[in-house]
């Protein structure tokens, strides 16, 4: 397998669209923004960087199509879609005015994604991705499995292996690393639900919507809702719970508040707003 770097990682494409944000305070600039930022997150949380990079090495052999190119979709997504091209003008405008070739080339990497998005016909997924950011649902996962073994093998079984992504096992979260030099996967466990709740119990204080004696009754009582909310409190033997339900791949699991002793941040001061 070949190894593809990526000229630009998160961080670069990040801060440029941080840059842009400053730069052009209007509500509606900052909305076009802000799905810039979601669709770039969105890449990540999917394990599509090295998919994605594929796809941008097609579109410089055959050159960028210009915003506009992809037809609205006819159906629920068709908004979704203008939103998407009215921000790859806004971002091509911005890239064409860019004093340095880097700033350019990473405008240009920013662009590229809201077309992946279109060219792939993600807006399904990617709506339902914006709709997780929106409710304040605990980190993305793209699958969960019972042992670390069947993690593996289901990895390994994958046509484009994702990376940078988070999975379950065993309802704990780890993150998918593919080294693609060497067909190496990895996947360290990673504490970002424990950030999560911490920053969860600031912001929405634990407020049950059910109590209960045991976790089987909890468990029994949640797998039981038809259409649960991403996310809700719960108190189990007097000790708040986090009941969590991950529509993406129809996963449901508890999670004790427990978790967040470690991981409160201190809040800084409060500067200029970011994406």
């Amino acid at each position: 397998m070949t190894y593809r770097p990526l000229p630009y990682e998160l961080y670069d494409t990040q801060e440029a669209v941080g840059k842009q944000w400053i730069a052009h305070p209007s509500p509606e600039h900052r909305r076009l923004l802000g799905l810039a930022r979601d669709a770039l997150l969105f890449v990540y949380a999917t394990g599509q960087p090295y998919r994605f990079e594929d796809f941008r090495r097609g579109l410089e052999a055959s050159g960028h199509p210009p915003p506009g190119t992809f037809e609205t979709p006819g159906n629920d997504f068709a908004s979704l879609e203008d939103q998407l091209n009215s921000t790859r003008e806004f971002l091509t405008s911005r890239r064409d005015e860019a004093d340095s070739t880097r700033d350019k080339e990473v405008l240009q990497s920013i662009v590229d994604t809201l077309h992946f998005i279109s060219a792939t016909g993600q807006h399904r997924t990617f709506n339902e991705y914006l709709e997780h950011l929106e409710a304040d649902a605990p980190p993305y996962v793209i699958a969960s499995f019972n042992t670390k073994a069947e993690a593996e093998a289901w990895l390994k079984n994958q046509p484009i292996p994702p990376d940078s992504a988070s999975v379950l096992i065993s309802d704990a979260y780890h993150w998918v690393v593919h080294d693609e030099r060497v067909g190496i996967f990895r996947l360290p466990r990673v504490h970002d639900l424990g950030y999560h709740l911490a920053d969860l119990k600031k912001r929405h204080p634990p407020a049950a919507v059910a109590s209960f004696a045991t976790r089987e009754e909890a468990e029994a009582w949640w797998k039981a809702q038809p259409t649960p909310a991403r996310w809700a409190w719960v108190s189990i033997a007097g000790e708040p719970y986090l009941a969590v339900y991950h529509p993406n791949i129809q996963h449901r699991a508890l999670y004790p508040l427990s978790m967040a002793d470690g991981y409160e941040v201190e809040d800084d001061e409060e500067g200029p707003s970011e994406p």
